[in-house]
């Protein structure tokens, strides 16, 4: 798995030692609470590095932390999953960024890593984002990053006890071009 390289951030595998940092950043607007998001809490952080490690192992996913480079600190995680190496496809999810973190470089410089790679590295043909259809500042962010919006999963899963719609976003390699100026301007400005 590889390490990712950015100005603000760096995105390194994930690994079970980091499992009380990623509590530390998600207890950070203590993220769990959001009724549409699957962010770990203490008490859910071991099954959660056990997913990660299981998918990782299937070959499915690379998980990965979000490391600031100015501080050194963990402010979230990310993967790839759902991978398809045959069709060329994966997903970006699994996604989180403790709450100081929000609204600043760091989603825009997490994508751009993780697209480049993707889409440069790993000769991605379709790269999809998915979120819950109630999370709209989620929503909002895969818009502002250039992804178009594929469709609606009408209860596509059930998550903390509730039957969840799932919207679905994707970028083609065809689009990967605009998306990449798009998010090299947006790092540019701040």
């Amino acid at each position: 798995m590889p390490t990712l390289e950015g100005v603000h951030i760096r995105l390194r595998p994930m690994v079970r030692a980091d499992g009380p940092a990623i509590v530390e950043a998600a207890s950070d607007g203590r993220l769990w609470e959001l009724f549409y998001t699957s962010v770990p809490s203490a008490e859910e952080i071991e099954a959660y590095l056990d997913n990660a490690e299981r998918e990782t192992g299937y070959g499915r996913a690379m998980p990965f932390v979000v490391i600031e480079r100015a501080s050194g600190r963990l402010v979230g995680a990310t993967r790839y999953m759902r991978m398809k190496p045959d069709a060329r496809r994966l997903e970006i999810g699994t996604t989180f960024y403790a709450q100081s973190v929000q609204r600043s470089p760091v989603n825009s410089e997490a994508k751009l890593l993780l697209l480049t790679y993707a889409f440069e590295a790993m000769d991605c043909l379709c790269m999809q984002l998915r979120t819950d259809a109630l999370n709209f500042q989620s929503q909002r962010a895969i818009e502002r990053l250039g992804a178009k919006r594929d469709g609606l999963l009408r209860n596509h899963s059930i998550l903390k006890g509730r039957v969840r719609d799932t919207v679905v976003y994707s970028i083609l390699a065809n689009e990967w071009e605009g998306v990449k100026r798009n998010l090299k301007l947006r790092l540019a400005r701040g």
